[in-house]
């Protein structure tokens, strides 16, 4: 029972940062898994379909532009890996014997835990959970383009490209913004 953990949208200026926690079988190997920034938005939405029909388990959650302002990007991130892997017992009742985080920091678990640099490219659990993350978190910042047409999220996913910064200075920040990044603090409200 390893389970792999990862998150996504630490970057951006903008949405929630997500987290998935993934127990594969294997005896149902998933071809192709890797980091979800190797991967095509197509290739991606294709894997999380499969992750999702094939893994023992697994569970997607999050810490909100509200939680990352309040204790910050990397203590939410955190929050939401613990998220991410409670769900994962909840929903499905199988404690991981074993838990690996991709990055250089864990969250406090009841589990055995080990942070894993670079292992969304190297174990099969991480690179799901990165893919699971990646998928859920770019279909909530489409989402958000439905409702915010102007700033364009459905094309960067809220990360500080110069498109982003430029309809932020020319509309100001919405309440999807985190306030406590320096972009986003120097311009104020919408």
């Amino acid at each position: 029972m390893l389970c792999g953990v990862d998150e996504a949208g630490r970057g951006p200026l903008a949405g929630p940062v997500v987290a998935a926690a993934v127990i594969l079988d294997p005896a149902r190997p998933i071809a192709g898994l890797d980091d979800s920034k190797k991967l095509s938005a197509r290739r991606r939405e294709a894997l999380a379909a499969e992750i999702r029909g094939t893994a023992l388990a697994w569970a997607v959650a999050q810490a909100s532009v509200e939680e990352i302002d309040r204790i910050n990007i990397l203590q939410a991130s955190l929050l939401a890996m613990q998220r991410a892997v409670s769900g994962l017992v909840e929903r499905h009742g199988l404690p991981p014997e074993r838990v690996l985080i991709d990055g250089n920091r864990s969250p406090t678990l009841p589990y055995p835990v080990e942070a894993v640099i670079g292992g969304d490219g190297r174990i099969a659990a991480i690179a799901a959970a990165s893919i699971l993350a990646k998928t859920v978190r770019d279909a909530g910042m489409i989402e958000l383009h439905a409702i915010y047409p102007q700033y364009a999220f459905d094309r960067h996913m809220g990360y500080p490209t110069a498109q982003h910064l430029a309809a932020l200075r020319a509309f100001g920040a919405t309440p999807e913004h985190r306030r406590s990044f320096a972009p986003v603090a120097r311009l104020g409200r919408a």
